[in-house]
């Protein structure tokens, strides 16, 4: 399996090359230029690996939600290459890469509330699980709310009799709103860290072996948010 992934829905443009239990990887933090850096990080890893883009299985790309520039870049160099090589593509959620790397950082922890900063006093959020092969599962629907408005299912929750220390919150929307830490039952808050392509890499192998994989004009992104300039209610 050689899969191809990047990701640039934040202020960090990685990229990543999985060659079966190999892993290489760039990753920049960058306010702008995002679409300078994307393509010099994708020649460096074939360079690296002396490898060809025809030769891989499929590109893997961030899919959002995020940041409405850094969402659209990533699904059109996708879109670019795969066409060029002859490639099928597939979209990952960045809040599940993000989830993703929250579980891989510890065995301990078996659910993860993501929750990241959307602007405009929202959040984009969602919850998930570790699976039985240590895969980050969605539980429910990704949203785009305000801040008081985010919960966890009620079987997370303390009256379930859940294990301490398994209940993470990740994302820079703790960071953001600090009162997102309160009264959802989080052992742990993770605010600093952010989705990358290392976890759209690994993601994407499940996909490909379960033949979710799409052709290059497939390659669309997930906003969430359709309206960039919008107010939410009950703001100014």
């Amino acid at each position: 399996m050689r899969i191809l992934a990047i990701d640039t829905a934040t202020e960090s443009c990685s990229a990543a090359l999985l060659l079966d239990e190999r892993l290489l990887q760039r990753e920049q933090l960058l306010e702008r230029a995002a679409a300078a850096a994307i393509l010099p990080m994708v020649a460096e890893l074939l360079n690296e690996a002396g490898m060809r883009l025809s030769m891989l299985s499929a590109i893997a790309f961030g899919r959002g939600p995020g940041a409405f520039t850094g969402v659209r870049l990533a699904a059109s160099v996708t879109q670019g290459l795969a066409f060029g090589a002859g490639l099928p593509v597939v979209p990952v959620s960045d809040l599940r890469a993000l989830a993703q790397r929250a579980l891989d950082s510890t065995r301990a922890i078996e659910r993860v509330l993501v929750c990241t900063d959307a602007r405009m006093h929202e959040v984009y959020w969602g919850c998930f699980e570790r699976s039985p092969d240590g895969f980050a599962r969605a539980w429910g629907e990704e949203h785009i709310t305000r801040p008081a408005e985010v919960t966890i299912p009620p079987p997370w929750g303390p009256q379930s009799g859940a294990v301490p220390g398994r209940l993470v919150g990740v994302g820079s929307g703790f960071t953001a709103y600090p009162p997102l830490r309160d009264g959802l039952g989080l052992d742990v808050v993770l605010g600093g860290v952010l989705p990358r392509a290392a976890e759209v890499a690994r993601l994407a192998v499940k996909e490909v072996v379960a033949g979710r994989i799409f052709s290059a004009e497939q390659a669309l992104p997930v906003y969430l948010r359709d309206d960039v300039t919008r107010v939410p209610p009950g703001t100014s």
